[in-house]
């Protein structure tokens, strides 16, 4: 979209702003900057034909198929929690059918979700609140309730480990090298949900309180460190 208009590349320090929010809220962030000279509504048209196109081609990350199939052996009680609206959720997951049956449909919480109040997308908590309630409402009869603090969360964005943070839940970090790279020298800081995108401190967790960790993969994952066994 920038080439077509003639626009310089998306730079990380944008992009790190866009992940993990709601579509509308990414979107309004990324016209404030790139200044596009269309309409909202043509943007929003052509942005729908690329995605479209694109998103079908989507992958999984290195270690993620084996890391699903070994928590859903242990037993583990998987919720996905995802700032991306069900039209595009179903671009980019409907040709990795296998993979996202993992998560039972009632533990789908969507970004469009009409139980998430509207301008509480990530890094509000609330998405991942809502993930657990629906973990919590579907367990087998007399199984005890997860509680927050039993819970793991795995984010690739900003915002993300602080919209985990602020539920009390333990984070995995495990950003694209380059949104890595943005943020490096704050990695301490975007572990405690200290940073937002825009490089913003807001009091979220302690550095260093080792609720959250940075992760270069999620290959060979240390399931041992977080009580899990895989058999």
């Amino acid at each position: 979209m920038l080439t077509r208009y003639g626009r310089p590349a998306l730079p990380w320090h944008i992009k790190a702003q866009l992940q993990g929010r709601p579509g509308p809220a990414a979107s309004a962030i990324l016209q404030e900057w790139a200044q596009l000279p269309i309409p909202p509504e043509q943007f929003h048209s052509e942005l729908a034909e690329v995605q479209r196109k694109l998103f079908p081609t989507a992958a999984p990350l290195p270690g993620v198929e084996k890391l699903l199939s070994d928590l859903s052996r242990a037993g583990t009680h998987m919720a996905l929690a995802t700032s991306s609206h069900e039209v595009n959720f179903k671009l980019k997951t409907g040709h990795l059918g296998e993979l996202f049956e993992m998560f039972p449909k009632e533990r789908q919480v969507l970004g469009d979700d009409v139980r998430i109040p509207k301008g509480r997308g990530k890094p509000a908590p609330d998405i991942y609140l809502l993930a657990l309630e629906m973990v919590n409402a579907t367990l087998a009869p007399g199984e005890e309730k997860v509680k927050p603090e039993e819970c793991l969360v795995f984010e690739d964005s900003v915002p993300g480990v602080e919209s985990g943070r602020r539920a009390g839940m333990r984070v995995i970090w495990c950003p694209h090298p380059e949104l890595f790279r943005e943020f490096e020298t704050q990695k301490e800081e975007v572990l405690a949900g200290n940073v937002d995108a825009e490089g913003e401190a807001e009091g979220r967790g302690e550095v260093g309180d080792g609720w959250a960790e940075y992760l270069v993969t999620l290959e060979n994952f240390p399931y041992e460190r977080y009580g899990i066994v895989v058999e």
